[in-house]
């Protein structure tokens, strides 16, 4: 057991050998999410996209840590059976950080969020976590209230999430917004303006802004010195030759939600159905993009972690 692991949460607690060994020597470690293959992507892709962002992770100097809940365990770091489990199981929730007490007592499996990711991230001592897109506030949220759980893990657990921005299924100024009342820094790399997963402009400025990898790491050793608690947004625009400009996009985007009202779907069901639609009005345009991104976003979160790890 790593020093910073309490014993009531090391009984709930597997952490991969790969994984602890890194941590206890304190190297580089970059958390990764497991909704994303069981909910995110058809398979086989996802199998594929799952190895392909560790080998990311693997190049650029770091330990790949994904993330589940599985039998009741929480997983830190998985091998190839639980991977193929979490992809083709379609008994595999969908949890949140909200559901990580009744996944775990009645011994289900879960697929990891953003937030419960994050949690479950810094109870085995992770910083560093790539993503794909972030939650947020749906469009909508003044009739729905429905705000993604994401935002209110980014202001109070201690982890950088890499990501291409928020989900352009979103609405990226409330969301903004949000980050900025909980404190959250939202911070955009090279860019001055604040991506939309898809596209690498949202129309909103980016809040923030650092130049490189090593500037991120250096602001989250400024951040938690300072005794500042809660997580970092870093916002990693997709790949110029991935992505789908706005302007492209956003018809998609429409008439997926125009589908989503007609067949009432509300909830953890709506990002799912919203992103498996866009594959499919697109011809598969936007799932080649989300690949592309969520390697990217890998590659960013590995050098981060590197970094993080030396200065510490």
């Amino acid at each position: 057991m790593t020093q910073h692991i309490t014993p009531a949460v090391a009984a709930h607690l597997d952490l991969h050998p790969e994984v602890a060994a890194a941590l206890q020597a304190g190297q580089a470690v970059v958390a990764l999410e497991s909704t994303i293959i069981s909910h995110g992507m058809p398979f086989p892709q996802n199998v594929e996209m799952a190895r392909g962002v560790e080998d990311v992770v693997r190049a650029h100097g770091a330990v790949p840590a994904t993330i589940a809940v599985l039998g009741g365990r929480l997983k830190v770091g998985l091998t190839p059976d639980e991977l193929h489990l979490l992809a083709t199981d379609k008994g595999v929730e969908k949890i949140s950080t909200r559901d990580l007490p009744v996944t775990v007592a009645l011994g289900r499996h879960g697929a990891t969020t953003v937030a419960s990711t994050m949690r479950i991230a810094a109870l085995a001592g992770i910083r560093v976590f790539a993503t794909g897109g972030t939650g947020g506030v749906h469009r909508g949220a003044d009739r729905s209230m429905d705000v993604s759980a994401d935002l209110l893990e980014l202001a109070r657990t201690d982890v950088c999430v890499v990501s291409a921005g928020v989900k352009s299924i979103l609405d990226i100024g409330l969301t903004l917004e949000v980050l900025e009342t909980h404190g959250v820094p939202a911070i955009t790399l090279g860019e001055t303006e604040f991506p939309a997963f898809y596209s690498r402009q949202s129309g909103f400025r980016a809040p923030l802004t650092v130049q490189t990898p090593d500037e991120a790491a250096r602001v989250l050793k400024a951040k938690w010195d300072l005794g500042l608690s809660g997580g970092v947004m870093l916002a990693n625009p997709i790949p110029a030759d991935a992505e789908i400009p706005a302007g492209d996009i956003t018809p998609h985007i429409e008439q997926a939600l125009r589908d989503m009202d007609a067949l009432g779907l509300t909830g953890k069901d709506t990002t799912p159905y919203l992103l498996g639609r866009i594959v499919e009005i697109t011809g598969g345009r936007s799932l080649e993009a989300n690949i592309a991104l969520v390697r990217h976003n890998a590659m960013v979160a590995a050098q981060v972690a590197v970094t993080y790890a030396q200065l510490n």
